[in-house]
């Protein structure tokens, strides 16, 4: 069963520019551990364990512990609270596009 994160907590969790970046490499793995993480990263092995467990809070990696390792990977489905917020402007978007296009057409007919 999955967990419903509240939008504030994926936010929150995203906010911090070293965590996107820890989230965005985990994205590009296909599983990560934090020795791997650390690596390269000017960041602790601690600092990068505790922006795993806020990105686990909010619902946007999971881990596997084998043996000694921990390892990471992304949960998609853990943006979905952020893009069901962003989807609500879409609206906005669309209507100023179209007010755009028609303004170009009257500009350069």
């Amino acid at each position: 069963m999955m967990q419903i994160v509240p939008i504030d907590t994926v936010m929150r969790s995203l906010s911090d520019p070293t965590r996107r970046a820890v989230f965005e490499r985990v994205v590009r793995s296909d599983e990560i551990t934090v020795v791997e993480l650390t690596r390269g990263s000017g960041v602790t092995q601690g600092a990068i364990s505790q922006h795993l467990k806020s990105l686990k809070q909010a619902g946007l990696v999971a881990e596997r512990p084998e043996g000694r390792n921990v390892y990471y990977r992304a949960k998609p489905e853990g943006l979905e609270p952020l893009v069901d917020w962003m989807s609500h402007y879409g609206v906005f978007w669309r209507e100023r596009f179209a007010n755009l296009r028609t303004l170009m057409k009257e500009i350069d007919p």
